[in-house]
């Protein structure tokens, strides 16, 4: 089976890649299809996952599947949350994983409540119509380290410290990361509702 990938992102298309093959199923990134990128207007992931999909299945006539994820903070009351992506424009800073990281170790400074989870939501839609999408949430929670530490991942994984692993999500290998992580979770739900209801 073939689905477009309602994302650019390189890391996302890998991560979610690797989890899908079992299951015999292809993604496509959509700007390999000549699909630009979506509106995300809305102020959850669910819905912004849902108008990314459907605009992806409406260019390209294929199955697709979106992944909006974020950073949760706590100390923030949830933000940035869908805002994550740009979260370093709002202070000054290019949009970037590294000036995200710096923006947000800077807005912690002196924060002692450091928890935070990283969520995914993954929506599936056959048409872009489908009255029934697919919907698989993944959440990690673990805390904010005051510096980043690691070289794998991307995103908030080198401040992202998972207490149980003792350490930062970029400090483990690929397929460490991919079972514990929110992407991880989220597309392991997936393939279960993919499984039952379309497969």
């Amino acid at each position: 089976m073939k689905l477009v990938l309602a994302s650019n992102n390189a890391g996302k298309l890998a991560e979610l890649q690797a989890m899908f093959a079992p299951l015999g199923v292809q993604l496509v990134r959509q700007s390999e299809l000549g699909v630009g990128e979506a509106e995300e207007p809305f102020r959850t992931f669910v819905e912004n996952a849902l108008a990314k999909a459907r605009f992806a299945a409406r260019a390209t006539g294929l199955p697709a599947l979106a992944d909006d994820a974020g950073l949760c903070v706590d100390a923030f009351d949830g933000l940035p949350g869908v805002d994550t992506a740009y979260y370093a424009t709002q202070f000054g800073y290019e949009k970037g994983d590294a000036n995200n990281v710096r923006a947000l170790l800077e807005q912690m400074t002196g924060v002692t409540q450091r928890r935070a989870a990283l969520v995914s939501t993954l929506v599936a839609v056959r048409t872009p119509e489908d009255p029934e999408p697919l919907i698989a949430v993944g959440r990690a929670v673990g805390e904010i380290t005051r510096e980043p530490v690691g070289e794998h991942g991307f995103g908030f994984d080198p401040v992202m410290f998972i207490p149980e692993l003792g350490q930062t999500f970029a400090q483990l290998p690929p397929e460490v990361k991919n079972a514990r992580s929110h992407r991880g979770q989220a597309a392991r739900a997936m393939l279960v509702l993919m499984r039952e209801r379309w497969l």
